[in-house]
């Protein structure tokens, strides 16, 4: 019942097919991922992709948490002797979080409060006295409720009035009527704590000192930058309606009908109900709301960026040198093989106080011809801009023959976190942490995806005051990115370590080891049906992981594509039908183009899987990535002392906000493309114009060296 409910209520908030909701909610109890439903079962889910899916499960999760806070609400007010039929109605009906809070504040187990002591001294039948508003004479009624406790009448009118003020915070209209003032008119203010004004940690938030706007059209980031420099202590935050007077105003309507001496004290309890209950209660509760609702905003563009971050183009399996620059203590540099494994380090100094840089050039020149090197990898750290010359230098020098590989400036964002972690120690025991990041670089370039996996996603440096956020929500959504990205691309089965195999949809961390231990017990697999054989891997296990493992030069070509086992034989079919076998399928486009898809439809099988089965025949396991492209910055340029106005520069975007793109022009500090200067045109999103670690050119138009921030723009140069 529940579940045709949530189905009913998810399928209105998200406006999709109810149907294709309920099926996926059944597919997500049954223990499919989202990969897998997105990926095999289209037909139930109408095509739903992985983003709606998510949102699914994201919204069932909602549902389910406010079933329990129902359930204890339901419970409190029955023991407490107050449920009724109507207020049991009420409570069945609601599936908004706030809108049950505010059902169940009357009845809620409270702390003493200023009115439980006046109940307490017998003062409520006073509090409901008055509020019928019909009495003339209150002196001579509070009279009656003078006793040991309550010294006197302006003391029993205080303790009634205390009363009023705690029903009219407690009641829904009054809530609602203020929360409707706090979403037409609140004004976030932001104020520097007089002390820290002067500090110099203080200088970066120099923008919020004096600052205030409509809290509605307060941007994510601007929130967020506010909120950690209240939490830094430098300073104090407040959200408020316009205009207090016009909200007690409403009060006043809704609470006060006589214009009598009855109706003078509520509007005293209405003031106090605003001042001392109402408005704090609002204001934490849409101070929690903008948190959340930037938070949600600053994930999503961490997310985004971290997609595209991981999806970034492959160099392959080349034959790498990866370089980890440094000044004093030297650039480690290491070889590796096609498939990534070390094959050789060592440090050379060719940069300052060292500079041997003759030597650093023979050693570089020799372990390009020893190690047949293809390609250089560069971290884009400190010395970078040093190395990339001194590198060029070597070759353009007398190489004695010696070929030059293409050059790459790699990303260093999470590489220490990584040497230090207990996957690198894992991968490389008997190596320092210097060896392991320059191992990083260099694999990063060969394939971003299986090297950045192994790095928690936060330390990689591509959000948006990601330290800010809700931390959990942050690893769900990351964890459930990565899962996507690793699922999109797939995954060999024979050369993915056991991190990466982690993210394979299905798999986890421990049938991910029993993989990589039955690989090295028995030697590559040769088959997907071998992955039966694993330990704990059972019937669910291998239909969510099979068609996301790929096996190079196995004996079914089909284990090498993204068909999934389950739809092995409709491919056989088709080729038995033509009078071939699946190689000439794939081989051959015109057998292809003979095939009725039409045909091979049962209840089971639509026309999505068999057109993506199709796209898998015409390249079987392609990489949806794309080519990588090699990369130079200006070479006038190596700090921000060689900068000038009006310069146009080449750049890599590095970071993507909601306000711009960071981009790297080579000066050791990232310049800022502010979204209105990003195209000729408005534009909703950065991502509208750009993506991570994309080429572009920009136009320097400020220099503000006492802040240290550079500010560029696109749309002066296109």
């Amino acid at each position: 019942m529940e579940k045709n409910v949530f189905a009913k209520l998810i399928a209105q908030i998200l406006n999709l097919n109810i149907e294709a909701v309920a099926n996926t909610l059944t597919l997500l109890e049954e223990g499919c991922t989202i990969p897998f439903i997105s990926r095999y079962r289209k037909e139930r889910t109408g095509g739903l992709n992985e983003v709606q899916i998510a949102a699914i499960n994201d919204e069932n999760e909602r549902l389910k948490e406010i079933a329990k806070r129902k359930d204890t609400v339901v419970k409190t007010i029955t023991e407490a002797g107050k449920m009724t039929p109507e207020l049991s109605k009420r409570i069945e009906a609601c599936w908004e979080a706030t809108e049950l809070e505010d059902i169940y504040l009357p009845y809620k187990p409270r702390r003493r409060t200023r009115a439980q002591v006046a109940r307490e001294q017998g003062l409520e039948p006073l509090a409901q006295l008055i509020m019928l508003q019909r009495e003339s004479h209150v002196q001579q009624a509070a009279k009656r409720f003078v006793n040991d406790q309550v010294a006197s009448v302006s003391e029993a009118i205080a303790g009634a009035q205390d009363i009023i003020a705690e029903m009219i915070s407690e009641n829904e209209r009054s809530r609602q009527q203020l929360r409707g003032a706090y979403r037409r008119t609140a004004i976030i203010t932001s104020k520097v704590i007089k002390a820290k004004k002067d500090t110099d940690e203080a200088a970066k938030y120099s923008d919020y000192f004096d600052w205030h706007e409509p809290l509605r059209r307060c941007s994510s980031h601007r929130l967020l930058a506010m909120r950690r420099g209240e939490s830094e202590g430098i300073l104090r935050i407040s959200i408020d309606p316009i205009d207090d007077n016009e909200c007690i105003e409403r009060l006043y309507h809704q609470w006060v009908h006589a214009n009598n001496e009855c109706g003078r004290i509520i509007s005293e309890a209405a003031e106090d109900a605003y001042k001392r209950l109402l408005k704090p209660s609002i204001e934490t509760e849409f101070s929690n709301l903008s948190k959340e609702q930037a938070d949600n905003e600053a994930i999503q563009v961490f997310a985004e960026n971290l997609k595209q971050l991981l999806l970034g183009a492959p160099l392959g399996q080349k034959r790498v040198m990866a370089i980890d620059p440094g000044f004093r203590t030297g650039c480690k540099v290491v070889c590796l093989d096609s498939q990534g494994n070390l094959l050789h380090h060592e440090a050379i100094f060719p940069h300052p106080p060292v500079n041997k840089r003759m030597q650093a050039s023979v050693h570089i020149l020799q372990m390009v011809e020893t190690y047949h090197i293809e390609a250089i990898a560069i971290g884009n750290g400190t010395a970078s801009r040093e190395t990339r010359a001194f590198i060029d230098d070597c070759f353009d020098k007398e190489a004695g023959g010696t070929h030059q590989p293409s050059i790459f400036v790699v990303s260093e964002d999470g590489a220490s976190v990584y040497s230090a972690s207990k996957v690198a120690r894992d991968e490389f025991p008997d190596e320092d942490v210097t060896v392991r990041g320059a191992v990083s670089i260099g694999r990063r370039l060969m394939d971003p995806l299986a090297e950045l996996v192994k790095i928690e996603p936060k330390s990689i440096g591509v959000g948006q005051y990601q330290h800010d956020v809700d931390q959990t929500k942050l690893k769900r959504q990351l964890d459930q990115t990565v899962e996507n990205c690793v699922n999109m691309v797939g995954v060999n089965l024979n050369t993915a370590s056991q991190h990466l195999l982690t993210y394979v949809s299905g798999l986890g961390p421990v049938l991910a080891k029993n993989v990589v231990d039955y690989r090295r017990a028995n030697g590559a697999f040769t088959s997907r049906s071998q992955l039966k054989k694993v330990p704990r891997l059972g019937t669910v296990a291998f239909q969510q992981c099979a068609g996301f493992l790929r096996i190079p030069d196995a004996k079914n070509p089909l284990d090498n594509s993204a068909v999934h086992p389950e739809s092995y034989d409709i491919v056989e079919q088709m080729a038995k039908d033509l009078g071939c076998h699946v190689n000439d399928l794939i081989s051959n486009k015109e057998l292809r183009t003979r095939i009725d898809i039409n045909r091979y439809v049962t209840k089971e099988v639509g026309l999505p899987t068999l057109t993506d089965i199709m796209k898998e025949l015409e390249k079987p396991g392609r990489d949806p990535r794309e080519q990588l492209e090699e990369f130079e910055f200006d070479k006038r340029i190596q700090s921000v002392d060689d900068l000038e106005l009006d310069m146009v520069l080449p750049g890599i975007v590095t970071n993507i906000t909601n306000f711009g793109a960071f981009v790297d022009i080579g000066v050791h500090q990232d310049g800022l493309v502010h979204i209105s200067q990003m195209a000729n045109k408005r534009i909703n999103h950065p991502t509208d114009v750009v993506k991570l670690h994309q080429h572009v050119m920009v136009k320097v138009i400020e220099i503000d060296r006492r802040r240290n921030r550079i500010s560029l723009s696109m749309k002066q140069v296109q």
